[in-house]
């Protein structure tokens, strides 16, 4: 069973794109490959509870569950050490990625408060785009009783669009809301 987003790619999409950019070939069409959530919890060093509290907001939200980080290197002024848990992260393909975007671009987004659109500067140069989120609790999964803290995410849209304005045109077309 495809989702939304994934027939509205195939049927809509695609198409568009080709005749914009000129593509010859279905496959030159850039395609989104990966969507990666990451959840940096400072706290985790002091609090190991919210470090658990975090990987299951993060298995809420994406129906996947989240690999926990560890620091790469020790910092004297932050008190962290080599191997110490600091977030979580999850990286969705496929089936659970498209109904992932779709939640976001058409449920979790428009919750914002005064949402007026996401920045559509926020790409790095090689089609892969970034969104910083500042509360979980735009999810509408996320039982607002059960949050002990409010913490942001990031994620982070890869794909394989070789130029960024690739990436702007596809994630637009697919619904992403952005600012002009």
């Amino acid at each position: 069973m495809a989702s939304r987003l994934q027939d509205k790619y195939m049927n809509e999409v695609v198409p568009a794109l080709m005749e914009k950019f000129g593509y010859t070939n279905v496959m030159q069409a850039p395609k989104i490959e990966k969507v990666v959530l990451n959840m940096g919890v400072g706290e985790a060093k002091d609090n190991p509870k919210s470090l658990e509290n975090a990987v299951d907001e993060l298995t809420t939200i994406s129906g996947q569950k989240p690999v926990v980080t560890k620091a790469k290197k020790s910092v004297s002024n932050f008190k962290l050490r080599e191997g110490m848990s600091v977030g979580c992260k999850v990286t969705l393909r496929g089936e659970k990625m498209f109904f992932f975007l779709d939640k976001l671009m058409n449920v979790a987004l428009p919750r914002v408060r005064d949402f007026r659109g996401v920045a559509s500067k926020s790409f790095d140069g090689r089609g892969n785009y970034a969104l910083g989120i500042k509360e979980q609790l735009i999810f509408p999964e996320i039982n607002y009783d059960k949050v002990d803290k409010i913490r942001g995410m990031d994620i982070i849209i890869t794909t394989t669009a070789k130029t960024d304005e690739e990436a702007r045109e596809l994630l637009k077309l697919m619904g992403m809301p952005f600012t002009r």
